[in-house]
């Protein structure tokens, strides 16, 4: 089995010239295959699709990130392919079979700190009042992009101190705001006004003169960033993502948040959420009873 390998990898050094590194790689996956396979499989001939499957089950076994798997089965099928068009093998074992899914990787909150900094901007310019309107509200919300785009003036209740959200299956929920946002919500709507001749509902809107897009409150929120000199990019999911850290952080009450975020599945806000270890060691310690006795 190592003779095909080896005429595999000289190809790839030779004819399709592939780093010293990325053969290396390629050696070690299916090297690694090999060993697993035992006496299972003498030939390359013998390979089907079970035993890859097995290879990968073994990898998962050994917590092998998924990237990391894909890697090793891309490898595989190109060796497969290379003896299929050789006629080493008359089928490919690889065909039907999938790796791992990764997991979408979640954003890094902003601190609180910078979160100030980010927000800490007055301005008169009707433009900057808007963005600091549709930051404060996204920080105090919790809003996805497509929500705050949505926005309609009637959406507002300034007594209650309440949005109502539309959000995904065009489910409405109600979410709470803070004072600060709804003062700048205010001097936004009064300048607003001024921008429009129409009878426009959406709550943002753009020197176009109607509903903002979704691609320019990611450009406004970036531009803030760097006006404002934060070191980390800024985009709407991060500052929701910032929201219900914060929130949960301070509460510990995930199924508020899960409420206030619109998720329909708890385990979606627990995933969303990102606690560091010192702060769920301090609720247990507070909340837990035996935790809570006096040490002998």
């Amino acid at each position: 089995m190592l003779i095909k390998l080896n005429q595999f990898l000289d190809y790839l050094t030779n004819q399709r010239q592939l780093s010293t590194h990325t053969v290396n790689s390629y050696r070690r996956s299916i090297t690694q295959l090999i060993e697993t396979l035992n006496d299972d499989v003498n030939q390359w001939s013998d390979l089907r699709g079970d035993h890859i499957k097995s290879w990968i089950a073994v990898q998962r076994q050994q917590a092998s990130e998924a990237r990391s798997i894909g890697a090793k089965l891309s490898a595989l099928r190109s060796f497969c392919q290379y003896m299929l068009a050789h006629e080493y093998i008359s089928q490919d074992p690889c065909i039907g079979i999938s790796a791992p899914k990764r997991g979408n990787p979640l954003p890094k909150n902003i601190n609180v700190d910078d979160i100030h900094q980010l927000l800490n901007f007055d301005s008169d310019d009707p433009l900057a009042i808007r963005d600091r309107a549709m930051m404060e509200l996204f920080y105090s919300s919790g809003l996805r992009l497509a929500e705050l785009v949505d926005l309609n003036l009637t959406d507002i209740s300034y007594p209650e101190q309440l949005v109502r959200v539309t959000g995904k299956g065009n489910k409405q929920r109600i979410v709470p705001v803070t004072k600060l946002a709804l003062t700048w919500i205010d001097k936004w709507i009064k300048v607003r006004f001024d921008m429009i001749d129409s009878d426009e509902t959406a709550l943002f809107i753009s020197k176009q003169r109607r509903r903002i897009s979704h691609r320019s409150v990611q450009v406004r929120i970036k531009k803030w960033a760097s006006e404002q000199h934060l070191n980390t990019t800024v985009h709407p999911h991060k500052l929701r993502h910032s929201f219900a850290t914060h929130l949960l952080e301070g509460s510990g009450d995930l199924r508020a948040v899960q409420e206030m975020l619109g998720h329909n599945d708890l385990s979606t806000t627990q995933i969303y959420t990102q606690l560091d270890f010192g702060h769920l060691a301090s609720v247990y310690d507070v909340a837990h009873p035996r935790a809570k006795s006096k040490k002998n």
